[in-house]
């Protein structure tokens, strides 16, 4: 129950946040993308302004998978100020089921999951996702080209949308390089 109350809780935000958000002062904003959910609903990345948002490249079959738990313990401890979103992918080891919904129910079965998850897609290589795009081209996102080099890489984006750290797949999410980041002041 508490899982769908929490998505609804996403969904509703979503529903009720205007698609003409006015856009950031800057080129390649962070906020101009959008990308569908696991349920394929599109989520406008301008609704995340004013929060940090972690991303994080999942996979269901993988030695780093229990991060889920971290992910959904952090998620937890800062959800008023941060908002992690996981694209699942099969980028690395086919690690990863092959539709959204064996993902939706491995990862709310297996670790309560209840951060938003987005449509299974590619993280990496030529037909990488335009979140991921956004990522890893340094003339959008104003310094970083590193692609994730295996599942569960993590990158940070501040409260106006500019990406601020990157993370391998070795720090898990409760890490204090990640919690120091997240502290509020």
């Amino acid at each position: 129950m508490k899982l769908t109350n929490s998505i609804g809780s996403i969904l509703q935000i979503i529903a009720d946040h205007p698609r003409s958000a006015p856009k950031n002062n800057y080129n390649n904003s962070f906020y101009a993308l959008s990308f569908s959910t696991i349920n394929e609903q599109k989520v406008d990345f301008s609704i995340f302004k004013g929060k940090k948002v972690l991303l994080v490249n999942t996979a269901s079959k993988c030695g780093f998978t229990p991060q889920f738990a971290g992910l959904e313990q952090l998620y937890q401890k800062y959800k008023d100020a941060l908002m992690i979103v996981g694209f699942p992918s099969d980028n690395f080891a086919s690690q990863e089921f092959h539709t959204n919904k064996e993902i939706q129910k491995f990862c709310t079965i297996n670790y309560g999951v209840t951060f938003l998850m987005m449509k299974r897609s590619d993280v990496k290589g030529k037909h990488k996702n335009p979140v991921f795009q956004w990522l890893t081209d340094q003339s959008a996102n104003g310094w970083n080209t590193q692609e994730p080099t295996w599942n569960f890489c993590k990158y940070l984006i501040s409260e106006d949308g500019h990406l601020i750290s990157y993370f391998p797949s070795k720090i898990k999410p409760m890490s204090r390089k990640i919690t120091k980041q997240l502290d509020l002041k």
